[in-house]
């Protein structure tokens, strides 16, 4: 009788996917910039890689006679995602410039390319490293959504289906697509048929709180759930309905809009954030400690990144960031030390936050790590700058990494591969940024009529203020923090018993940090997708998903093709 064979593995980390995944690294490096510091946030990373992955292994497949698969299109993802949120750290390199303009303030800090590039490259590599051994935790345990992951994955899944297997799925992202880009196309392109956004009230365009007239939120909305998007309304209902009156008649608050309210409104929200996403993992610790002994184990090395490796890495790629820091950007040896001691734990809130609501809160926690610098090294500008830039490099790739591992295990990639392949994306996204970002400056400059990049503005207004000393922080603020921190660890705390009757302290953390035009429509998706799987739960389970992935992916695309368009010279 003949032997059974075992069905060999698919093609995953073959050539064409590995080159296929440096093109899609190279474009998403390169567009960001322009996307992050002209919008002040980046379109969903990861479903815009699989695309771009899908479309270049596609045509690759044209002049070869084997076709492509949904694991080497994932290879491509998880790349682009790295380079992507690589991309996204411009927002520091826009705040140190935006200081260096700044008369009188006696800071000069002009990074070179190449300092960008190891800056970028070794910060990155320190997150994707320390982030490797929390992925059975976040994503297998607490399976935590990732939205942006979360679509990447059932986009991949459903593009390789075919029309036969998938069709349902395939008309229902299509449909969801089509209808979000031809809202994003029609409110943003030549002719500009109606805003962006829609307030709410007398004083809803300064507060930035009403509506944003696209789907791309609502999508994300229906894919985090009900319970997520009600805690970032609270948020939302607490900092800008209920706080602004009160803040401002008392004084705390120097006006009526939405950036000098966030000035005081940022500490207690981080503190929520803070407490829910630390207290989570001490809650859960059996589940990291359990990790770290499996992952050192030799019956799980062909799919899972090995512990010795990690460490490795994690050690090597800090050892070499504090020496470039200290040699290259005069930064101290003890101070990069720091920085990578407290990155670990915002990164730990960040990943948690980002999973939980699909906004990744790397500015807040910078402002933190800020903070933090600004009592280890008073009135030192550069040192505020480039330690909590550094965390943030940290921080953001930790959590990017996580939306791949979401994407893979729908798919059921390997996830060794996609970390190497997150490695590999991040000196390639890096390298684009150190040739993208300084032309980007040059042709366009900052402030009016140019580059506005809100997220940087607040970064390099923030460390301004503490170079002044605490004493200007804002009143009541650190108290407010404080009582935000307890709130958030006993929320936590109770989440297992009463999950069904306590808010999440981290989605209302984030609902006060973010503009109430993003959260609105995030609860509207929250609210049709709890109906609809209420009403008819198996239409729900077949279109929701699928449909939702659309909606986020239709505006990202065109919002990156713009953007690609704006850097040739064509503006929209």
């Amino acid at each position: 009788m003949a032997d059974l064979a075992a069905p060999s593995p698919p093609r995953e980390l073959s050539l064409r996917a590995i080159l296929t995944a440096v093109a899609v690294a190279l474009i998403m490096g390169s567009a960001y910039p322009y996307v992050v510091l002209k919008l002040g946030y980046g379109p969903n990373i990861s479903v815009v890689s699989a695309f771009f992955g899908y479309m270049i292994l596609g045509l690759v497949a044209l002049f070869t006679s084997v076709s492509a698969n949904r694991f080497e299109a994932n290879m491509a993802q998880t790349a682009g995602t790295a380079a992507g949120q690589t991309g996204f750290m411009v927002i520091v390199l826009a705040a140190i410039d935006m200081l260096n303009e700044r008369a009188g303030l006696g800071f000069s800090l002009h990074l070179s390319g190449w300092q960008i590039f190891w800056w970028l490259t070794l910060g990155g590599f320190v997150g994707a490293f320390l982030a490797v051994p929390l992925r059975r935790h976040y994503i297998d345990e607490e399976n935590l959504t990732f939205a942006d992951g979360t679509a990447a994955g059932e986009t991949l899944v459903v593009l390789y289906q075919g029309r036969k297997e998938a069709a349902d799925r395939l008309r229902a992202l299509a449909a969801g697509t089509g209808i979000s880009a031809l809202l994003c196309f029609l409110r943003d392109g030549p002719w500009k048929l109606f805003p962006g956004e829609l307030a709410f009230g007398r004083n809803g365009h300064a507060l930035r709180l009403g509506t944003e007239l696209g789907v791309l939120s609502f999508g994300a909305g229906m894919l985090v759930g009900l319970r997520v998007t009600l805690s970032m309304l609270l948020g939302t209902l607490l900092a800008w309905v209920f706080a602004p009156g009160p803040l401002v008649a008392r004084g705390w608050a120097k006006a009526m809009t939405f950036a000098e309210v966030l000035k005081w409104v940022m500490w207690p929200a981080t503190g929520l954030m803070v407490a829910g996403g630390i207290t989570a993992l001490v809650l859960n610790w059996k589940v990291i400690a359990r990790t770290f002994r499996n992952l050192s184990t030799r019956d799980v090395e062909s799919t899972e990144f090995p512990m010795r490796w990690t460490i490795a890495g994690a050690v090597v790629s800090s050892v070499a960031l504090a020496v470039v820091q200290k040699i290259s950007l005069g930064f101290p040896i003890w101070l990069s030390v720091v920085s990578l001691l407290l990155s670990f734990p915002l990164m730990l809130v960040g990943i948690r936050v980002l999973g939980e609501t699909n906004w990744a809160p790397i500015s807040a926690l910078a402002n933190l790590m800020q903070a933090v610098f600004a009592a280890l090294s008073p009135g030192h500008l550069p040192v505020n700058m480039i330690g909590s830039g550094m965390s943030g490099t940290v921080a953001g790739q930790g959590e990017h990494l996580m939306q791949c591992y979401r994407a893979g295990k729908i798919i059921g990639s390997n996830n060794r591969h996609l970390t190497l392949l997150q490695l590999l994306g991040i000196p390639v996204g890096a390298a684009a940024v150190a040739v993208v970002y300084p032309a980007l400056r040059s042709k366009y400059g900052f402030g009016e009529g140019g580059l506005t990049s809100p997220i940087s503005v607040k970064w390099a207004g923030f460390a301004e203020l503490l170079s002044k000393g605490f004493a200007f922080l804002p009143e009541g603020s650190m108290t407010a923090l404080v009582v935000a921190l307890l709130v958030g660890t006993v929320i936590t705390v109770l989440e297992p018993k009463y999950h069904r009757f306590l808010p999440s302290p981290t989605a209302v953390g984030l609902g006060m940090l973010i503009p109430g035009y993003a959260v609105v429509p995030m609860v509207a998706g929250g609210v049709v997708q709890a109906i609809w799987l209420r009403t008819s739960p198996r239409t729900e389970a077949t279109y929701s998903m699928p449909l939702a992935s659309g909606f986020i992916t239709g505006e990202a695309l065109v919002v990156l093709v713009f953007s690609i368009l704006a850097i040739f010279g064509v503006r929209i």
